[in-house]
Order: structure tokens, then C-alpha cells, then sequence
């Protein structure tokens, strides 16, 4: 990568990672204060931590193809000032409604789009990977960080506190763009990162996406519902006070990320993704089972967020590298779009679900329907078939006609380790799928127009 490209993908990292930091860091805590809140109910508890998912999955996509008319940083710029005035409209509440509305305007600055689209204007398509990479990793160690975080926080700031904070780190991520991202000389439209309306029928049609979709859909809903009781099961239950949640998570992630690596490693590596993938679901229900069962036993609660955390980064670093392989070559983007609206429909399904099973039917039932709908996501996968070990590539054609695609697609498919090859002239990108095992490098980088 060039100077410049690694300025982009980190910076751009960097506006993720304080995005996603003010979305997660209520989860751990949010429950244990919510009766502070005026007109507050179980299930407005879960509706308060989910709302976001919603309008996030409703305007992801928009915003992204609104980027691609009036320029993305306008657009990145605009989220996170929403963002900002979502986490103040909360931090100012006295009643439920007043922070549902506004985690439900955090959501609807929904930027993950226009920053991937601009990550795919500033780096070369043969970089482009390594860059989504550096991105994929910041979501994760946002998402880890926020849960030690926000409990830690919490006894410092207070909960509006913490709402604060984070505007503060949506006006901070408009300081990073504007100073530290480069502007593209132009912008365009990119399949790889970028959805298209037109084809969602054709992936929306693919039975192998749907079980992804699927997956994503109840990996997030587990999530957010778990999160509306756990604080509970950790104070009331296994008997840790609230201020030493933040060690308890700690923990839990700590082993649970060492677990992870060699689980994703021995699966790229072996092509055992199906296998390793199924274990995840598994360790995920005896997660559930155990919570069901032994909520009163400490230790044996911290054992079994080890299984569900372990399950849960293993999954969700394995779901959208799955997506990516199963995807035809020249509809990533469209794929991963879906893929994501289904991920946030889950997080706001999953708050409502929580909040009214905790109300009705008190903790251990949203254990237990956690624990069923996993068991179904099981039954659904057990017949899905292992991914090839194929990577998404992109190769730079430069100009390129209709008549000439035809022939360069067939040519392209003659090389050692290209699996499939679309050509779009109008993109002058061919849109491989390979296995880097066996590519044959310098064939392809013939083809290459930046070969020189």
C-alpha cells in the first residue's frame, strides 16, 4: 500500500471505530439504570438499546448511493453529526422515549457505506482487500473495547455522561476526516463495497446467501437481547457488583479472542470453514443452555460467556468473508449489503424480543429462545456446502469495450487458480473469484493495466 492509502484506511478505521465505540458502550450497562428513566418498561429497555439497528438497516444503503452524487465525506459528515445530536438528544433524556428517540438518531447516521465506498475511491483495486482488512479489525476491537469500556466509564461519567462522550467522539471523527482523509480525485462507483437496488432479487434469490442472511439476522438479535438481561445475570444472579463488570468482560474477551484466532486460522488454513463454523453455533447453544441452567453459579456463568463470545467473534469474522465467497464475482457489494441490513434488523428485533421475554417471562426465557433459535440456525447450516477457498479480486483493465469482454472474460478463465471472471467495461474492472494457492500471478498481471 501506498502512503496515502494507509493514511485513508487507517483514518477511515479510526471514524468507525468511534462510531461503533458510541453505539456499543451503553450495552453492558444500559439496563442496570434504565428504570431511571420516566415511563420505562422491559421491553422499552430492549427498544432503547435496538432502535438503532433499525434505522440503520433503513438508511445504510441510501446514504451510500447518496454519496455517490454529492461526494462522500458530505454524507460521512452529516452522519456523524446526526449521530452527534442522537447521543445528545439521549444524554439529555429524563424519559425512555426520550433516549430511544434518540439512539433511534444515532442509528439513522448511517455511514458504514459512504465510508466503505470512499475507502474503495482512495486505494487501488489491487489493495482494496488489505484496506477493508484494516477496517474488518477496528470494528472488532471497537466492539471488544466497548464492553470494557463502558462499564468502567460508567461509574465515572454516568450513563447521560457516557451519551456525551459520545458526540463528543462523532464531532472527533468529523476532525479526522476532514484533516487526515485524503479527497479522491473522483468519484465512482464501486460493486465490490457498493449495493445495487436492481439485483437485490438475484442475491435475495440465492439459497446459500439467504442462510448467511439468516445467520447474521439471529447472531445480532441473540446479541442485543442477551445484552437487555446480562447485566442483570451478572449483578442479581452471579453476584458480581456492577463497578467490577468491566473485570468480568475483561475476562471473558481476553480468552475468548485468544480461542478465536486459531479456530479462524486452522479454518482459512485446512478449508474447514463449514466445520468450524457449525462448532461456533454449537458453542453459542451450550452458551445459552448453561446460562438457562446455573445462572446462580458464578463461575460457571463466566465460563459460558467464554463459549458464547468465543462463538460469537469466531462467527462474525467468518460470516462476511463466507458472504464474499459465495457472491457472484461482480455483486459483493449487493451481497454485503444485504448481508448488513440483516445484521441490523437482528440487533433491533433482538432488543424488542428481550426486553418483552425479560417483562413477561423473566430472565431465563430469553435464554431459552436464544438457545431454540440457534438450534434452528444449526439445522439450517448442517446442509450448507464448505465454501471454496476462493478470494475476491480485482483486476484493473483500463479501457475496455463490450465486444472486447467476452473474449478477456474466457481468457482470464484459462489462468491456473481463476475460478470466475466477470468483466465490466463499463468499469473496465475484471471481477475475479481465485484460489491464491494456485494463481498463476504473472499470467494475471499481463492483463493487468497498472502492471508497469
Amino acid at each position: 500500500m501506498t502512503p496515502t492509502e494507509r493514511r485513508a484506511s487507517f483514518a477511515l478505521a479510526g471514524i468507525f471505530t468511534l462510531r461503533m465505540l458510541g453505539l456499543f458502550m451503553i450495552f453492558p450497562i444500559f439496563s442496570l439504570d434504565a428504570h431511571l428513566y420516566s415511563g420505562n418498561t422491559p421491553m422499552l429497555t430492549g427498544l432503547a438499546i435496538g432502535i438503532y439497528g433499525l434505522t440503520q438497516a433503513m438508511f445504510q444503503i441510501p446514504f451510500g448511493r447518496l454519496s455517490d452524487r454529492i461526494g462522500r465525506k458530505k454524507v460521512i459528515v452529516a452522519g456523524l453529526l446526526i449521530f452527534a445530536a442522537g447521543s445528545a438528544v439521549a444524554a439529555s433524556a429524563d424519559s425512555i422515549w426520550g433516549v430511544i428517540a434518540g439512539r433511534a438518531l444515532q442509528g439513522f447516521g448511517a455511514i458504514a457505506a459512504a465510508v466503505l465506498a470512499l475507502t474503495a475511491d482512495l486505494t487501488r483495486e489491487e489493495q482494496r482487500t488489505k484496506a477493508m482488512a484494516i477496517i474488518g479489525v477496528s470494528i472488532g476491537m471497537a466492539f471488544a473495547l466497548a464492553m470494557v469500556a463502558g462499564p468502567a466509564l460508567k461509574p465515572l461519567l454516568g450513563l447521560s455522561g457516557l451519551f456525551w462522550m459520545t458526540g463528543v467522539m462523532a464531532i472527533l471523527g468529523i476532525g479526522v476526516l476532514l484533516y487526515y482523509v485524503p479527497t479522491p480525485d473522483r468519484i465512482r462507483f464501486h460493486r465490490d463495497t457498493e449495493a445495487i437496488p436492481a439485483q437485490f432479487g438475484k442475491i435475495l434469490g440465492n439459497a446459500e446467501l439467504l442462510r448467511l442472511d439468516l445467520g447474521i439476522l439471529i447472531l445480532h438479535l441473540m446479541m442485543t437481547a442477551t445484552f437487555v438481561v446480562l447485566p442483570f445475570a451478572f449483578r442479581d444472579y452471579a453476584g458480581f457488583a456492577a463497578d467490577d463488570h468491566w473485570k468480568v468482560y475483561l475476562f471473558v474477551l481476553t480468552l475468548a479472542l485468544a480461542f478465536m484466532a486459531p479456530l479462524v486460522m486452522y479454518a482459512d488454513r485446512h478449508n474447514r470453514i463449514k466445520q468450524v463454523f457449525l462448532t461456533s453455533i454449537v458453542l453459542l447453544i451450550l452458551s445459552q443452555v448453561g446460562l438457562f441452567g446455573f445462572l446462580d453459579n458464578g463461575w460457571l456463568v463466566v465460563l459460558c460467556m467464554v463459549l458464547y463470545f468465543t462463538g460469537f467473534t469466531v462467527l462474525e469474522a467468518s460470516l462476511p468473508s463466507m458472504v464474499s465467497r459465495l457472491a457472484p464475482a461482480d455483486l459483493k457489494g449487493t451481497a454485503l449489503g444485504v448481508y448488513s441490513t440483516a445484521q441490523y434488523l437482528g440487533a433491533f428485533l433482538g432488543g424488542v424480543m428481550g426486553g418483552w421475554l425479560y417483562g413477561n417471562f423473566g430472565i431465563t426465557s430469553v435464554f431459552a429462545v436464544c438457545g431454540g433459535l440457534c438450534v434452528i440456525w444449526l439445522l439450517v447450516s448442517a446442509s450448507m456446502r464448505n465454501p471454496l477457498p476462493l478470494s475476491t479480486h480485482l483486476l484493473n483493465l483500463g479501457e475496455v469495450s463490450e465486444q472486447m469482454s467476452g473474449d478477456l472474460t474466457a481468457r482470464l478463465l484459462k489462468i491456473a487458480g481463476v475460478a470466475e471472471a466477470v468483466v465490466v467495461a463499463e468499469d473496465g474492472i475484471a471481477y475475479l473469484k481465485v484460489d491464491r494457492k494456485r494463481l498463476d500471478r504473472e499470467a494475471l498481471r499481463a492483463f493487468s493495466a497498472t502492471r508497469g
